[in-house]
């Protein structure tokens, strides 16, 4: 008889604790990334955007920029709606952009219009004429503080001995000044704020391409991982309880060099230390899935990474709940030699982008 008595009060307290579970309310928001690959304008500006005007290889017309901007404001106004009532991502970092000028005729898209977002973007000295930007929904996210931060690298006279690797399909090629043998590539942008009151940082990145082919280009993305490590360190130096998101397209996997040692990313949530960066991606690409593809084979170059605090479990202010990527059917080669792979730009068809984007949810208990 007791023990009958001791499973039914067990039970009931199973009951009230399942009851206040269900009762419990969050604020969600998606932080996205996404390389909106080749987001040009029309218009001959003071950089080498030759190919993308309307005489040019690509032949650019107004309709393929406009249709361009239809498509990639589609993309952004529905990643991580699954899960997130607020819809739209809140912060969103996104690669390959022409200049300030795009972003503010994206951000007037009307599936974007009523967003209202706002925009952080500085020219970047990369010789292709391609920056990264943060946009920011103005009503969650306050910006307090935000800065270009300069990758130096240069060309190591001694690759030149090395027998010629076989190179990568890209046309994001690395630019050197034969001088200085500086390699001109993407700022990092780091952008503090208030995201409903809690203090955020991102970083924004688009690493060197792999052109000259991924063991020659290797050093210089490593450069970019231990430039990324410093400024997360300096960000946990003023506050070792620092928020940190560090997200773009990294042009290497979770598994590389760049990641794992110069960055220094975890692939175990459970496992982080202070002052420990967690990779969710990791265990993504471990999976075989992908966001973009080359040769047949996919890869998760395209990455959003969070420091230990945004880790914790506790949800009493703003933590990582799960991640994801966006590779939606409409965003799917369906026929010809590249059948599943993302869609791109084509000679007949303005199309998304050749990365699928990713997202992360942060959530935060409501009282």
């Amino acid at each position: 008889m007791r023990i009958k008595r001791f499973i039914a009060l067990f039970f009931v307290i199973f009951a009230i604790q399942a009851s206040k579970a269900q009762q419990k309310k969050f604020i969600v928001h998606t932080v996205a990334f996404y390389n909106l690959e080749n987001l040009f304008d029309t218009i001959n500006q003071a950089n080498n955007d030759e190919e993308w005007l309307p005489n040019g290889a690509q032949n650019w017309t107004s309709a393929k920029y406009k249709q361009k901007l239809k498509n990639m404001a589609r993309v952004i106004a529905e990643i991580g709606t699954g899960e997130n009532p607020n819809n739209s991502p809140t912060l969103i970092g996104g690669a390959e952009i022409e200049n300030r000028f795009v972003l503010e005729d994206l951000v007037k898209e009307p599936a974007l219009l009523n967003k209202d977002y706002g925009i952080v973007h500085f020219d970047s000295p990369d010789k292709r004429g391609i920056d990264v930007a943060l946009l920011y929904q103005k009503k969650h996210f306050k910006p307090t503080s935000y800065k270009n931060i300069p990758l130096y690298i240069y060309n190591d006279v001694q690759n030149t001995k090395e027998k010629t690797e076989k190179e990568e399909a890209t046309d994001d090629k690395s630019a050197e000044d034969l001088a200085s043998k500086r390699v001109y590539t993407r700022d990092q942008l780091l952008v503090t704020g208030l995201l409903d009151g809690d203090e955020v940082s991102i970083i924004v990145n688009h690493w060197p391409s792999r052109s000259g082919g991924e063991k020659k280009s290797s050093p210089f993305r490593e450069a970019a991982g231990r430039l990324n490590r410093q400024i997360i360190d300096s960000l946990y130096k003023i506050n070792p309880n620092a928020k940190i998101i560090t997200m773009g397209d990294l042009n290497d996997g979770p598994y590389n060099k760049s990641v794992k040692v110069e960055l220094g990313a975890k692939l175990k949530r459970d496992d982080l230390k202070q002052g420990d960066i967690y990779n969710p991606f990791e265990q993504m690409q471990k999976e075989g899935n992908a966001t973009l593809f080359y040769r047949d084979a996919g890869d998760i170059f395209d990455q959003i990474m969070i420091s230990e605090p945004l880790a914790r479990k506790d949800y009493s202010s703003f933590r990582y709940w799960k991640a994801g990527i966006y590779n939606k059917p409409y965003l799917i080669q369906t026929t010809g030699q590249y059948k599943g792979y993302p869609l791109r730009h084509g000679a007949n068809e303005v199309g998304f982008s050749d990365h699928f984007p990713v997202y992360i949810y942060l959530i935060k208990e409501v009282k």
